[in-house]
């Protein structure tokens, strides 16, 4: 088969774009964290200090967020890598399902790559390669 068309590999390049956005927003949850430490270190006193477990929540929170978050940034890594190799088709599609959510720019690149990837042209380039030997056969005893 040829080179994938432009199309497929801007999609491939904006799955890349996309995950590296998602990298930077994953961050974010770490300021739940440092509040959260703050909190256990009593560095937020007033009148009425809050109790440690809402301490241990901000923390436990802010950890799992930022972990979900570098989960779906290599995910859509990972997808941007499949579109370009023309490979795993389901998954691709199923990432841009979620990206969907990653809104504005998730919603239009999964809308666009549903789009892209269902026209049957794009989608025989996703079927894998036939063998050229034919298919193999069992010996029988």
């Amino acid at each position: 088969m040829g080179a994938p068309p432009d199309d497929v590999r801007l999609l491939s390049i904006f799955h890349w774009a996309l995950a590296g956005l998602a990298t930077l927003f994953s961050a974010l949850p770490l300021l739940y964290v440092a509040m959260g430490v703050a909190m256990l270190q009593g560095k937020l006193d007033g009148r009425n200090p809050p109790p440690a477990f809402f301490g241990w929540m901000m923390v436990v929170l802010g950890i799992a967020l930022a972990v979900m978050g570098l989960g779906y940034a290599a995910l859509m890594a990972y997808a941007g890598r499949c579109v370009a190799r023309t490979r795993h088709w389901t998954f691709v599609i199923v990432m841009a399902a979620l990206s969907c959510a990653f809104f504005p720019f998730g919603t239009v690149l999964g809308v666009f790559t549903i789009i892209v990837l269902s026209k049957p042209e794009v989608k025989s380039l996703f079927q894998p390669p036939a063998s050229a030997g034919g298919a193999a056969t069992a010996s029988s005893p």
